[in-house]
């Protein structure tokens, strides 16, 4: 088991994370760094996509769809992850995590572009992800089925049950609930929530996000003003370690990279085709409106929110016991400048981050099921399946599960990569359309399939 653990650690750490990173520079280049050239538009998209295109009134919005993509990204990695990288790569990690998230974006753009332009309809809802932009776009059944299988096992099976067996390990050291307890709480609210379908999900994820999100950082934020003095010396303390002369003769810088560059990556998931499930939802004008909004959520999740805990561990961190790393520091740091309160306030947010979580990723789960077979009874079983491998999650031991989803997560990275490069052309295209729509003076441009000939049309379908 040591072996494998070991070829698991070894494949990310020397493949996975270097080709990752050439790959978010192609698409900086070829985008013409739209993440920089284009926040603007960004924002000005994310303020004014609220409402549905279609006027269905089942669809989701863009907005919605953003927040459901969000709860997936937003997890226990937010807390427990930064101080995991802090604790091995020192400080200088989060100015690579930082670096990271700016090009990463660029990487979230052009796949939830894509997921856009290949979506599918089911019913009164869109559907799409990786699965969709494989077979329609490179026409390939096999490795689209392939995926599909994979999101499922990784998603809405392992990664779950890592989130309920951090639930369950919080809420035991902060209320002594027991794990079955904890399983059991999960399992019911699961239940209500996921056999609503993406309607329901949607609705509680717009409710739960920007609640937990808006708790934490109000948090952090006032820690970070009482202590505003401390700021500068942080931010010496952060550049110093990821470029400083001492680092580098030590060797740390490239542990600093590593550990910044990888929690980066494992915290907002661009590249690795989860996003796109839930970008694929919503219902806009231009696919590029998406793609826009869902590089926002990388922003989001790691320069706002990995930040936040950054932040509170250079600040109530400082005198931690050298044993202490991961969710631990992070509740000693609050704890430290807050008072015992806060190891039950980090024990709730958790409970909401990893909840979050696990509902958005029962969406990922049923958009791939219903791309295997369109079959309700299907996504009703794999509905129960899910709760019951979730809840089981808060009761066993995760050592194994986790190398498991690191291997999974492997091939879903290198597939959708792989995809993603090929048919980036298309994204570069839309790009161009929307662009050149905003310099004739249209404030809102809408695509219609037929604008850019080099497209497959049969295979466009809701365009």
């Amino acid at each position: 088991m040591d072996l494998f653990l070991t070829i698991v650690d070894f494949l990310w750490n020397n493949i996975m994370v270097e080709v990752m990173v050439v790959i978010a520079l192609w698409f900086t280049i070829k985008t013409k760094a739209v993440q920089i050239t284009m926040f603007p538009e960004m924002i000005r998209t994310l303020k004014g996509t609220t409402q549905k295109q279609s006027g269905e009134g089942r669809s989701i919005s863009s907005v919605e769809a953003f927040l459901i993509s969000l709860a997936s990204r937003v997890g226990v990695g937010n807390l427990a992850g930064v101080a995991l990288a802090i604790t091995i790569g020192g400080p200088g990690a989060i100015f690579w995590m930082w670096v990271m998230a700016i090009l990463n974006s660029a990487t979230s753009f052009v796949e939830s572009t894509l997921a856009q332009l290949y979506k599918s309809r089911n019913g009164n809802f869109f559907i799409g992800g990786p699965a969709y932009y494989i077979y329609k776009g490179l026409k390939s059944k096999t490795w689209a089925v392939i995926v599909a299988i994979l999101s499922v096992l990784t998603f809405s099976f392992i990664i779950c049950s890592v989130q309920s067996n951090t639930i369950a390990i919080s809420a035991g050291q902060a209320f002594g609930i027991s794990p079955i307890w904890s399983a059991i709480i999960i399992g019911v609210l699961m239940s209500l929530t996921i056999f609503g379908g993406v309607g329901r999900v949607a609705k509680v994820t717009s409710t739960l996000v920007p609640l937990m999100a808006f708790a934490y950082i109000l948090v952090v934020v006032s820690i970070v003003l009482a202590n505003i003095g401390q700021i500068p010396a942080i931010f010496k303390l952060i550049i110093d370690s990821a470029f400083g002369v001492e680092q580098v003769v030590a060797g740390g810088v490239g542990t600093a990279i590593m550990m910044g560059v990888k929690r980066g990556l494992f915290s907002n998931e661009a590249g690795m085709g989860s996003a796109p499930n839930a970008a694929a939802t919503a219902d806009v004008s231009h696919p590029v409106n998406q793609g826009f909004v869902q590089a926002m959520g990388v922003f989001v999740d790691t320069l706002v929110i990995c930040s936040c805990t950054a932040f509170l561990i250079f600040i109530g961190g400082a005198d931690a016991p050298d044993n202490l790393e991961g969710i631990a520091l992070t509740q000693y740091a609050l704890s430290a400048k807050t008072g015992g309160w806060a190891y039950h306030f980090i024990a709730i947010i958790i409970f909401f981050f990893g909840f979050s979580t696990c509902i958005s990723n029962s969406y990922y789960g049923e958009a791939n099921i219903r791309f295997i077979k369109d079959s309700n009874l299907l996504v009703n079983i794999f509905r129960v399946l899910m709760i019951l491998i979730v809840m089981a999650g808060a009761i066993i031991p995760l050592d194994v599960v986790w190398a498991m989803a690191d291997l999974f997560m492997i091939f879903i990275v290198l597939i959708n990569l792989i995809s993603i490069t090929k048919l980036g052309k298309y994204t570069y295209l839309l790009l161009d359309n929307y662009k050149s729509q905003k310099k004739k003076g249209i404030q809102a441009p809408v695509f219609k399939k037929s604008q850019i000939k080099e497209l497959d049309t049969p295979n466009v379908e809701c365009w």
